[in-house]
């Protein structure tokens, strides 16, 4: 899964893609329907590619890429992110086992299942990562 380029902004809805760069900060691309362009001034705005999210684990930290695999390698299938509490922490549980129930709530389990329902019809979900470089 070659997630790199996609990012999520604090303060905004769904996902983004990086397309650029200009003095005034980094260009995104919403990945809804839209397709709407911004620029994004890192000083005022904070931004995190979804290669780097992680969550917050019993034991240590869970890579939301992970969850992400899990998430397909359980068919691909989520639930309704209007679904009852009770009904997204089962879900959880299965696709993100070990996760600390206590630090991750009911939000976070909605906003994991939008953004895998966002990706996955994307081309860069199916591509293997590129290596790290050494």
């Amino acid at each position: 899964m070659n997630l790199r380029g996609l990012v999520s902004v604090t303060g905004k809805p769904g996902l983004f893609k990086l397309v650029g760069q200009n003095k005034g900060g980094f260009i995104l691309e919403s990945l809804d329907k839209a397709k709407i362009k911004t620029v994004v001034n890192l000083s005022t705005t904070k931004m995190a590619t979804l290669e780097d999210i992680t969550i917050y684990g019993e034991e240590e930290e869970i890579r939301l890429l992970d969850v992400f695999e899990a998430i397909k390698a359980n068919g691909g299938n989520t639930v309704d992110v209007k679904a009852d509490g009770n009904t997204l922490r089962d879900f959880f549980r299965e696709v993100a086992p070990g996760h600390d129930e206590s630090r991750v709530y009911t939000s976070d389990i909605k906003k994991v299942i939008s953004w895998y329902n966002i990706i996955k019809e994307l081309p860069l979900f199916e591509e293997e990562a590129p290596a790290p470089l050494a």
